[in-house]
């Protein structure tokens, strides 16, 4: 199966015998070559409730277009409301959240914004992604997005050009989406060294307009690596073809995609080919220009 390939390049190699020399009177000196060091393991984290609390709070309100009260975000987020509201009033001193005293209803504050603009100041791809962005927006009239791949659980859009038509995806710098899903997610399992089984159990959760089964998304996922670039038309968004291409670091490992949005059969065979080896080459640059690559 063409996925075991994929897992094989991305896997570790097998490791050899202890290192060192041999030497006999009856065989020729041989060099044995020396294991392949262990990879770290993974820094253990130890849960912090009150800061999932807060970061759980910041989200919801992140997510709702009205203010909440106390007891509101507290049903949500399955918190007893004492808890709630002290987490609330230390945010508030933050300025992280803003609290109406006449509705008793919060929403964020000014200083996400600070934050906001203080990762924007200091992320490299989106200030070298976003004329890229402009250019093909303007130039194929489509949405072109930026995203960063986090984990194999989150990926977040860093860099934004609307498209000229009337016609606009919902989604804003800083949305979070599923690191699977779409045309990013076909890349993410194609680049991102995962385990099939981690692939699978992620995969499971994820919701589309059409649904793909696991077996045939995973063919896709190592059609994407060979070709480049990954395609997804109108499975995640009925009617939505959404383009990507992976920009990647010198380990050849997924870092960012440039992702177009267009309407199905917006562009004509010929025009799709030309805009992805367009992006091809736009991910290359950033790649070289991100990781200096030689």
């Amino acid at each position: 199966m063409p996925w075991r390939n994929l897992a094989a390049l991305h896997g570790l190699p097998h490791p050899g015998q202890p290192g060192g020399i041999r030497h006999t009177p009856s065989t020729p000196m041989t060099a044995i070559p020396k294991p392949s060091p262990k990879p770290k393991a993974e820094p253990r984290i130890r849960p912090v409730p009150a800061v999932s609390r807060a970061v759980a709070i910041l989200r919801l309100l992140g997510r709702m277009r009205e203010p909440m009260n106390v007891k509101s975000i507290a049903d949500e987020l399955g918190l007893v409301p004492s808890t709630c509201l002290h987490i609330m009033r230390a945010l508030v001193a933050e300025r992280l959240v803003s609290f109406d005293p006449a509705s008793k209803r919060y929403k964020l504050g000014a200083g996400m914004l600070a934050l906001a603009r203080g990762v924007l100041a200091t992320d490299s791809f989106a200030q070298s992604a976003q004329p890229i962005l402009d250019a093909i927006a303007a130039k194929w009239r489509v949405t072109a997005i930026g995203v960063e791949v986090v984990d194999l659980h989150h990926i977040v859009v860093t860099a934004l050009a609307n498209s000229q038509l009337p016609f606009r995806l919902h989604v804003d710098v800083g949305s979070r989406f599923p690191a699977l899903i779409s045309a990013t997610g076909r890349l993410v399992a194609a680049f991102g060294g995962h385990s099939e089984e981690a692939l699978r159990a992620r995969f499971d959760s994820l919701r589309w307009q059409t649904p793909l089964r696991f077996d045939d998304w995973l063919k896709e996922a190592e059609r994407a690596r060979q070709d480049g670039h990954s395609m997804d038309k109108s499975n995640y968004i009925g009617g939505i073809t959404l383009i990507a291409v992976p920009v990647l670091n010198a380990h050849q490992h997924i870092t960012h995609t440039i992702v177009v949005a267009t309407i199905n059969d917006q562009l004509s065979p010929q025009d799709t080919e030309a805009l992805i080896q367009e992006l091809k080459a736009h991910a290359r640059r950033l790649s070289h220009q991100l990781f200096s690559l030689e």
